[in-house]
Parts: structure tokens; C-alpha cells; sequence
């Protein structure tokens, strides 16, 4: 089918989450050629630009080198060629690591030279495209004002705990957009907003698909998904086989991190509970 795309923010931020040894720049390519085919705002742009920062400093947190405080050699052996190898091998560890953080540093401080994600979202961000709602085009009243009815109503799209409307305008947004062109929505997401996960697959809220219906177009489909290339993929961009395969495993990936991250704290916290359960009854 041929529809427009939706891309979330949380789709630009994972970009900096995504495992080492990942290839992006294919991706962003599409990006860059379908200006056209994209959903986008200055409420996307503020909040990319908004946690941009943040997202890097916490990945980095990822980058742990050898613990070489730790890793301490018997005088005996300080002599052998291995041990000589070994801190030839921390000197070099450790002048890259400082290489790495320099790049870092410029990523944080100048993106538009050397942050290529940050140049892909804003040649978007600055794109002509009529999908591209931002300053001065007073549409952006409109779809503010409709937004702010929706979330004082407590419709989709929204979290429990929101307290700004962002969500709400790029929904209305979407639905504008989808009107106008008469076209087929695709939104990728990563988060519940709009959506549950069952499986490996995202379901778009019952509210919204009948919202979408009934103010767009009966005959419209909205579809959510979180996989990028595989949004593209439906909205009939052509891309290949082994970006669709590459992002699933991709994923994976991430997921895997995640769940290994939550087992970390949650070890953690059954410390925590047997160090206080045994302060208590020693009290």
C-alpha cells in the first residue's frame, strides 16, 4: 500500500542506543530520500533535541574498559613477555578510550559537523515538505488547540503520568495530514503510546483506529509497528531484504541489553533487602 510515515521520536533517540558495530547510515539514507513520505513536526524536533544530549551521556555508561586497578600481576611474573604484551595493551586501550571521548565530546558539543543522525533529523526538521508542521505555517494553532481538547478529555495517545500535550499534537497532526492526502498512516513507535505489543508485533489502540476511521477515511488503514525499515516497507519505499533483517536483529539486540540490564538491578535490589532484613533483626 502507499501510505505516509510517522516516524517518533523515540525511533531518532534509539539510534544512539543501538549495540556497537550497528549500521546506520543505510538507514538514514531513506530518511534523507523520503522527505516527502514523512510525518514530522517542531514538537518531534524539540523533543529529539530536547533528550539528544541525554541519551548519548547514558550510553556511554556502556563503555566500560578493563578494570585494571583489579587486575594485578605477581611480581614473579612481571617480566614475561605476556605481562609486557598485556600493558602494552592498556596504554593502547586507554589512548583510544581518550580518542573516543574526544568524539564524544564533539558529537555533544557540535552535532550539525559530526553527529550524521543529528544532520539526517535536521535536514528533515527543515524540509519544505506540506507533512513538515513548524514555524510560521499557522496550521500549528489549529492542531494546538485540538490537542489540548483531547488530552483535557484523556484521549489516546498519552502516558498515565503526562503533564504536557505533545503526544496529543502529533496525533491530531497525523490525523491532519492523513486527511489531506487521503493516504494510509504508518506510525513507528517503540513506545505504548499508541499501541500494546503482543509478541514481536505492535497493535494499534483500539480508540485511535476507530478514530482514524471515522475522521479520515473508512477505507484508511493506520498500522503501527516498531521497526523502521519495516514501516517503510509498508508504505511501499523500496528497501532490501537485509535492512528488514538487519533492524529485527538489531532489536533483538537491544532487548537483550535491557532484560540483562533489569536483571542487573534486580539483583541489586534482593542485596539491598537481605543487607536491610539483617540490619533490622541485628538491631
Amino acid at each position: 500500500m502507499s501510505a505516509l510515515v510517522f516516524i517518533d521520536t523515540n525511533i531518532l533517540l534509539d539510534f544512539y542506543r543501538y549495540p556497537r558495530g550497528s549500521a546506520i547510515l543505510p538507514v538514514l539514507e531513506h530518511i534523507d530520500k523520503n522527505h516527502d513520505k514523512i510525518i514530522t513536526s517542531t514538537q518531534v524536533e524539540m523533543e529529539y533535541k530536547k533528550n539528544r544530549q541525554k541519551v548519548i551521556v547514558s550510553s556511554m555508561t556502556e563503555m566500560k574498559g578493563p578494570k585494571w586497578d583489579s587486575f594485578k600481576l605477581p611480581v614473579i611474573l612481571s617480566g614475561a613477555q605476556a605481562a609486557k604484551s598485556i600493558e602494552n595493551d592498556r596504554k593502547d586501550i586507554e589512548k583510544q578510550s581518550k580518542i573516543l571521548l574526544g568524539k564524544i565530546e564533539s558529537i555533544l558539543r557540535n552535532p550539525s559537523n559530526n553527529d550524521d543522525v543529528y544532520k539526517t533529523a535536521q535536514r528533515l526538521f527543515k524540509s519544505t515538505s506540506d507533512l513538515n508542521l513548524k514555524r510560521p505555517d499557522t496550521r500549528r494553532f489549529t492542531i494546538r488547540n485540538l490537542a489540548k481538547k483531547r488530552f483535557l478529555l484523556g484521549y489516546p495517545p498519552r502516558k498515565d503520568s503526562d503533564v504536557s500535550i505533545g503526544d496529543a499534537i502529533n496525533w491530531e497532526w497525523v490525523v491532519y495530514c492523513a486527511k489531506e492526502k487521503n493516504q494510509d498512516v504508518v506510525i513507528v513507535s517503540r513506545d505504548t503510546d499508541y499501541g500494546c505489543r503482543f509478541g514481536n508485533d505492535m497493535i494499534i489502540n483500539d480508540w485511535l483506529a476507530q478514530e482514524f476511521k471515522d475522521r479520515v477515511n473508512i477505507r484508511k488503514k493506520i498500522i503501527l509497528t516498531d521497526k523502521l525499515m519495516e514501516g517503510f516497507k509498508l508504505a511501499n519505499i523500496s528497501v532490501k531484504k537485509k535492512e528488514v533483517d538487519d533492524e529485527k536483529e538489531l532489536l533483538s539486540q537491544m532487548d537483550l541489553l535491557v532484560k540483562q540490564r533489569q536483571k542487573v538491578l534486580s539483583e541489586r535490589e534482593l542485596e539491598l533487602e537481605k543487607l536491610l532484613d539483617e540490619l533490622f533483626k541485628s538491631s
